[in-house]
């Protein structure tokens, strides 16, 4: 843990095993970093990272008028596989790769024993699946692209699951935007 927190904070992007496949992590308010994910995935722009947060009020630091059905909800399924789109704060100073165009962002606090470790030392954390945009997850340490990479956690392969259930949560209004893991 301390390793990869340290090369978080010096501006690294690492790979680690999340609940559904490998994924980049960096600092989520490192334009550098963040940037290194999308050309390493070959991503268009305008294509965002997921943040992590450890937890709901990590959550309610980076997000703007959560109500309170809301919070009641992550409060419930996270840490999970339930991923909620929110407003960000506007007085945040990130850009995970839409240039701030879109005004939202996809938060969730996983499971996964390591990143939760990671993320109880570090601030919100840019991620995105090693795959690339559209392609299936890679389950397979021996896929996972290394070109770039400070650090790569290796936990063999990673079990295939249901992806995480989408929820967008804008002005109290309430979207399902992918059903998975979480039974709505």
């Amino acid at each position: 843990v301390s390793r990869a927190v340290k090369a978080i904070n010096d501006g690294y992007v690492i790979i680690v095993p999340l609940e559904n496949g490998y994924a980049y992590l960096c600092d989520a308010f490192s334009h550098d970093a963040v940037r290194s994910i999308h050309v390493m995935r070959g991503d268009e722009d305008g294509v965002k990272c997921q943040v992590l947060v450890r937890n709901t009020k990590m959550a309610e630091g980076i997000s703007r008028n959560l109500d309170k059905r809301t919070l009641e909800v992550m409060k419930k399924y996270w840490p999970g596989k339930l991923t909620i789109q929110v407003l960000p704060n506007a007085g945040l100073n990130w850009d995970l790769g839409d240039d701030n165009s879109l005004d939202e962002i996809a938060v969730r606090a996983p499971s996964a024993a390591f990143v939760k470790a990671i993320l109880a030392k570090t601030g919100p954390l840019a991620t995105a699946s090693v795959a690339k945009s559209g392609a299936a997850p890679i389950l397979d340490s021996k896929e996972v692209p290394l070109d770039g990479i400070e650090l790569f956690f290796n936990n063999g392969k990673i079990r295939k699951t249901l992806p995480s259930t989408i929820l967008r949560t804008i002005a109290g209004v309430h979207k399902v935007l992918r059903e998975g893991a979480v039974d709505l």
